[in-house]
Formats: structure tokens, C-alpha cells, sequence
């Protein structure tokens, strides 16, 4: 097995580790503790320039076309930089999935271009409702068709970046009477139309540049022809595309591991005490022994899930699997690298308390570790039925 990168592959992890190193890092923690909207919108526009906003969006709509092995890879170099600017740049591409998989060629024309280029800063993904986050087919939003257009009412619930998007990809219940699942449809909503409306950003404890905001939409009205997709099959696009976007959360864990057991490797290996460096006790080589190997454990799991969905077979389980691994390996990671620093890893000059409340969410977003667990198990036996 051939587990090294083309030269393409290659080139554009390269591309992103340097962007990040030289753009998002520096401006990182401060975009954390002050806060800039300019700054962050400044670089999510440098992503979509250097193709970062599409990566696995046709060319001929203004995306990169490099799959999700690439994917994968520029996410985790990203949110080694910064893992705000990582979950925008996720969710984005997965809009940007969505439409190029399921919606007419209007439809593609018409956003791709936009979400690839840059001029729309984001995309939105309206999915998650109070009560419906583990259990989507709980949702209460409707979607009912008056003469030419549809009349939106509902609220979505923790939408990533929903005050910087262009435009949203929005479920809705458009058959109350069908069973839970099953009268469900998914539209296309430009940021500006009547009757939606955006609240302030939650406060959040990590993650705190990218905007999460809640979506609501009162007697909010969209032309017919928003409809994605078949009329009431919108929930098995929904359950489809998360389970690419699992690989892309799992990445950005991946990075912000990375980040920051490479920052303690330096701290210990420079810090002294008992006369020699904290590097050369063996308990806390064995710490950064373990800690690697699970990152690189993470790695091949992630590698695994998006070059299996690159070749088009079913890969439900394999996202699942490296995201429930990635996200609750990449915590662990980041207890252990403040471990290793010490009082010095508490304090705010430094990042490791920045990413220990970056990685958090990774556990619970794009499915919680427990769903991604039901998930797995419900493949397994599916396998021997």
C-alpha cells in the first residue's frame, strides 16, 4: 500500500501549512481574546483565493476539483493556524459539497462560483434545531408552498459562520403528515431574503472568532424553484453530506492536536528543572511518545475515510470512525501538552489553554462522539446481516 502523496497533494499541504504559518497563526490568539471581524474576513477572502473554499467543487464552478484526500490535508494544516478559521473553512466546503452533489445546474451556477471565489464569505448549514441536534428528523422548521413561492418559519440553532454567509442550505418539514424523516426538504436561502433574521453571536468557549449564531425565519419567503433536490427526500441528503464533514472536523482536531503537542515538545525540551531539561525524563518522553502516535493513529484513520470516499465506495463508517478517534484523541492530546507545561500551559500568554478550548467541540460537532459510536456499531452489524 502506497500510503505517500502525489506531488499535487503535496504541493497544496504545503500551500496551506505556509499560509497558516504565516497568516493565521500571528493573528490567532488575538482574534481569540479581542476579536476582529475584518482580520477573520480578510482571511477566509486569501482561502478562497488560494482555492481553499472549493476544494472539492468542479473546476468549471470555480473550485479546485483536488478531492478529499487534499481536503483533509489543507484542514488539518489550517487549524494548526487557526482553528476558528479551520471550522468556517469545513463548513463551506461542505455547502459547497452539498450543492455540486444534489442541486440542478442553476442552482450550481449560480452559488459554486460565489462560495468558491470568495464573494460569498461563507456558506451556511441549517440543519441543527433546539430540539433537533442528535436527532435531526426532530425538527420543527416548515417549508409550505404558497403559489410561487415557499414560506419558511423556524428557528436554526448554533450555525456556524451564519452572520458572515452568503447563502444557506436549509431543512425544513414539508409534509407534516409523513413519518419522522420522511417529509423532509431542503432548500437554498440567500442571506438577504425577507423574514430571515440573524441573532448576535453566542459566547462561546473556544473557537470564539468563528460566528455561531442562531438562524430564524419568520414567514420567510423563497421562490419556488429554491427547492434542492427531490421534494421530501431531504433528509437522506443531510445524513449523507454529514458524514463527509466528518472528516473534515476530524481533521481540524487533528491540526489543533498537532499544534499543540508540538508546542510543548519545544517548551519541555528547552525548560529546566533538577538540573536537566524536562525533555530528558522518561515519563515525559513517554507522554509525547503516546501523544504522537495517537495523532498519527488519527492521521491514517482520516486518510483512510477520505480516500475511500475519493474512490466513491460507501464511507460512513471509515468518517465516523476517524472522527469519533481524531476529535476525542486530539483532546487528550491537548491535556496532556498543558500537562507537560506546566502552571506556564494555565496562563493566557501561552496557547495551549487557547487550544484546549478549541479542541473541545470537536467531540460534539458534525455528530457527537456517542452518535458517531451508534453510527459504527449500527455499520458492523449491518455488515452481517
Amino acid at each position: 500500500m502506497d500510503l505517500s502523496l502525489t506531488q499535487d497533494q503535496a504541493m497544496i499541504q504545503d500551500m496551506a501549512r505556509k499560509f497558516a504559518e504565516t497568516e493565521l497563526a500571528p493573528a490567532a490568539q488575538s482574534l481569540d481574546h479581542n476579536g476582529d471581524r475584518q482580520l477573520f474576513l480578510n482571511n477566509l477572502k486569501q482561502l478562497a483565493e488560494l482555492g481553499f473554499m472549493g476544494l472539492n467543487v468542479d473546476a468549471q464552478y470555480g473550485g479546485s476539483e483536488a478531492g478529499t484526500v487534499v481536503f483533509s490535508l489543507a484542514m488539518t494544516e489550517i487549524a494548526r493556524g487557526c482553528a476558528s478559521t479551520a471550522v468556517t473553512m469545513s463548513v463551506t466546503n461542505m455547502v459547497g459539497e452539498v450543492i455540486q452533489s444534489v442541486a440542478n445546474e442553476a442552482q450550481k451556477a449560480k452559488y459554486l462560483p460565489k462560495l468558491c471565489s470568495g464573494e460569498y464569505a461563507a456558506g451556511g448549514f441549517c440543519l441543527t434545531e433546539s430540539s433537533a441536534g442528535s436527532d435531526p428528523s426532530n425538527m420543527k422548521a416548515k417549508a409550505t408552498l404558497d403559489g410561487d413561492e415557499w414560506v419558511l418559519n423556524g428557528a436554526k440553532q448554533f450555525i456556524t459562520s451564519a452572520e458572515f454567509a452568503g447563502v444557506f442550505v436549509v431543512w425544513a418539514v414539508t409534509d407534516p403528515q409523513a413519518p419522522r424523516g420522511k417529509g423532509i426538504s431542503c432548500f437554498l436561502v440567500e442571506a438577504d431574503a425577507p423574514g430571515l433574521s440573524i441573532s448576535p453571536a453566542e459566547d462561546k468557549m473556544g473557537q470564539k472568532a468563528s460566528a455561531t449564531n442562531e438562524v430564524v425565519f419568520t414567514d420567510c419567503r423563497i421562490p419556488k424553484d429554491a427547492l434542492m433536490g427531490e421534494l421530501n427526500q431531504g433528509f437522506k441528503i443531510a445524513v449523507s453530506e454529514l458524514a463527509g464533514g466528518r472528516i473534515g472536523i476530524g481533521s481540524l482536531a487533528l491540526g489543533i492536536g498537532l499544534a499543540a503537542i508540538d508546542y510543548a515538545r519545544d517548551y519541555v525540551n528547552e525548560r529546566q528543572q533538577f538540573g536537566q531539561k524536562i525533555a530528558d525524563f522518561q515519563g515525559v518522553q513517554w507522554m509525547l511518545a503516546d501523544a504522537y502516535t495517537d495523532l498519527e493513529a488519527s492521521r491514517l484513520l482520516l486518510m483512510n475515510a477520505a480516500d475511500t470516499k475519493d474512490r466513491n465506495l460507501p464511507f460512513s463508517k471509515q468518517a465516523s470512525m476517524a472522527k469519533l478517534f481524531a476529535s476525542e484523541k486530539a483532546n487528550k492530546v491537548c491535556y496532556t501538552a498543558l500537562q507537560l507545561m506546566g502552571g506556564a500551559g494555565y496562563i493566557k500568554e501561552y496557547p495551549l489553554e487557547r487550544f484546549a478550548r478549541d479542541v473541545r467541540i470537536t467531540s460534539i460537532y458534525e455528530g457527537t462522539s456517542e452518535i458517531q459510536r451508534v453510527i459504527i456499531a449500527r455499520e458492523l452489524l449491518r455488515e452481517i446481516q
